[in-house]
């Protein structure tokens, strides 16, 4: 059967959260700033993130994954993002940025920090900052401990088609080596949810399959100034996968930028120092005028 090139996806629906968070945000009149969570988080995972820039006198809007649970505990037993792909999130996304009246600056971390890659190359954004970033196609090292990181999902085919709860043990050295065991045991009992597994298979091969959908537009001059942010203890995406998405994004005309964070791992936007990810973020932007 040959594979349709017409069809294409119904158009994303907003939760009411994201409406109401939009539809304040353009009440507003303030610049709006967008957050986007990665895998085995939620939304509510931005919600330090949220008051801060609030404070700081923007308007944020943090980003659902087409059927994210409305909480952890729900989430802990929710199918719903099985089988989710990487295109239709970053759709979603999109969807989300329509609809608010400004340009908006946006803020992803791991498959998040992918996402905003993928929305800002479409020339959707004010400045962008990836913090963490899942690999791209083009982004071409695979570090030791990113495929350890991984293994809990790609190392069953299975996984690709269902979401995938990673054990404390998984947690710890993928997301929280980084923080002290009690705080890295908090945090997997307060934001760890399951993930779609299906999304981490597309970024595995995104560099030996043509039509991938793990790409974002580099070179569009539209693109906007990014900022990349890695952490210097990450495990999941190491400083090489970081370096390699700045030096990508480097060839786009607009200002690209790359800054380490001392000591962080993956759980750098979560743990009790996420306020220097934030101060990291809020930097760059003001020097952006922004």
């Amino acid at each position: 059967m040959s594979r349709s090139t017409t069809t294409r996806p119904a158009p994303s629906v907003l939760s009411t959260r994201e409406s109401a968070e939009v539809a304040a945000a353009n009440a507003s009149g303030r610049r709006p700033v967008v957050l986007v969570h990665g895998l085995w988080l939620l939304a509510s995972s931005w919600d330090a993130w949220k008051a801060r820039f609030e404070d700081e006198g923007y308007a944020v809007v943090a980003v659902d994954w087409p059927g994210d649970a409305a909480d952890r505990e729900a989430a802990l037993t929710d199918q719903a993002l099985a089988g989710t792909s990487v295109a239709e999130v970053a759709d979603h996304v999109a969807a989300v940025v329509e609809g608010l009246d400004q340009k908006p600056i946006l803020i992803g971390h791991s498959f998040g920090g992918l996402l905003v890659q993928m929305v800002a190359g479409r020339g959707l954004a004010e400045a962008t900052v990836a913090i963490d970033p899942a690999p791209s196609r083009g982004v071409l090292p695979l570090p030791f401990s990113a495929l350890r990181a991984a293994f809990p999902v790609l190392g069953n085919p299975a996984n690709r088609g269902r979401t995938v709860l990673l054990t404390f043990e998984e947690f710890r050295y993928g997301f929280a080596n980084a923080v002290p065991e009690a705080e890295a045991r908090e945090l997997y009992e307060t934001q760890h949810v399951p993930a779609a597994g299906r999304p981490l298979f597309q970024a595995a091969t995104a560099n030996v399959w043509p039509w991938t959908v793990v790409r974002a537009d580099k070179k569009n001059p539209q693109r906007g100034p990014m900022l990349v942010v890695t952490g210097e203890k990450d495990n999941i995406v190491p400083f090489a996968l970081a370096n390699a998405a700045f030096k990508r994004q480097s060839r786009n005309p607009g200002v690209t930028e790359l800054v380490e964070i001392p000591d962080a791992g993956h759980s750098l936007v979560i743990d009790s120092r996420w306020s220097a990810t934030a101060d990291a973020a809020l930097t760059f932007l003001r020097a952006q005028g922004l």
